[in-house]
């Protein structure tokens, strides 16, 4: 995907292990932090939810680790990017709203029970391991062996096909397909999506929707899930779970879209962001 802003500029942070995070910024107003995640860097997960926001916020678009302008490191676990996204946030150096999408979402709960610096905090159907259930994992670990399959014979955009499969609707896969863009984006950072699946699979270390840490979210919360998602039961039951452990969190539906939506429809994404995000954000100023 990609964006119509014409001006663009650069921001610079360094993560606890001295990973340089680059941003996108775009627009004016107050700081937004938008996190995107897997199979994406900043500008292709957002680049059409942007011109949406740019008028009322300053858009920051990191690209984490592995992706984009930024570094790569070894280290691709969910800790790691959580760290990521905290730098961004902290060096920004006034309180910022932080959006995140998917696994953007899952490690913008962790940034955001890690610093004071959120002020508003929306995910978009982030994924909860703490509740998948036994037949989803096995769907997911197919389309993991299928990646690290298409990664070793060197046929990356064969590999793409059951993730995408996976979590896109049918509407959503095929307007994937059919963007030449989108799908070398994707096919870009299969070796950094592998290594963050196969630790998502594993499920060790410090988790980033782990009740203790979702309790110490204290900014006012928006939880986003859209009515056509594939793999329902699951992000549906994660969205849930975030909002029984996060005080006070609110939870939307968006009629009408999937996983992606902020990339296929993102007008009607934007339509529940920019209230909440606009009311929020000033009540902390």
């Amino acid at each position: 995907m990609t964006t119509n802003i014409l001006t663009d500029q650069r921001h610079r942070a360094v993560s606890v292990d001295g990973t340089q995070i680059v941003a996108r910024v775009y627009g004016e107003g107050p700081p937004l932090v938008l996190v995107h995640g897997a199979v994406a860097d900043g500008l292709s997960e957002w680049g059409e939810l942007v011109p949406l926001l740019a008028d009322r916020f300053t858009c920051y678009l990191p690209d984490l680790r592995g992706r984009g302008l930024s570094d790569d490191h070894p280290d691709h676990t969910r800790e790691a990017r959580v760290q990521d996204v905290v730098a961004v946030v902290e060096s920004i150096g006034e309180q910022v709203g932080l959006v995140g999408a998917s696994g953007g979402g899952m490690v913008a709960l962790g940034a955001a029970a890690r610093t004071d610096a959120v002020s508003a905090l929306s995910v978009f159907e982030p994924p909860v391991f703490e509740t998948i259930d036994a037949d989803t994992l096995a769907r997911f670990q197919e389309a993991v062996d299928a990646l690290a399959a298409g990664i070793e014979a060197d046929r990356p955009h064969e590999a793409i096909g059951p993730f995408v499969e996976l979590i896109a609707n049918e509407e959503e896969a095929a307007a994937l397909a059919a963007d030449g863009d989108a799908m070398d984006d994707i096919a870009a950072y299969l070796p950094a999506d592998l290594a963050e699946f196969r630790e998502g699979i594993a499920f060790e270390g410090p988790s980033p929707t782990a009740p203790d840490v979702l309790a110490r979210i204290q900014v006012p919360t928006l939880l986003l899930h859209g009515s056509r998602t594939a793999l329902r039961s699951w992000l549906l039951s994660g969205t849930r779970f975030v909002a029984c452990h996060v005080p006070g969190a609110t939870v939307r539906e968006i009629v009408g879209v999937g996983h992606v939506g902020h990339q296929i429809a993102p007008e009607r994404v934007a339509d529940e962001l920019v209230p909440f995000l606009e009311q929020a954000m000033v009540a902390r100023r």
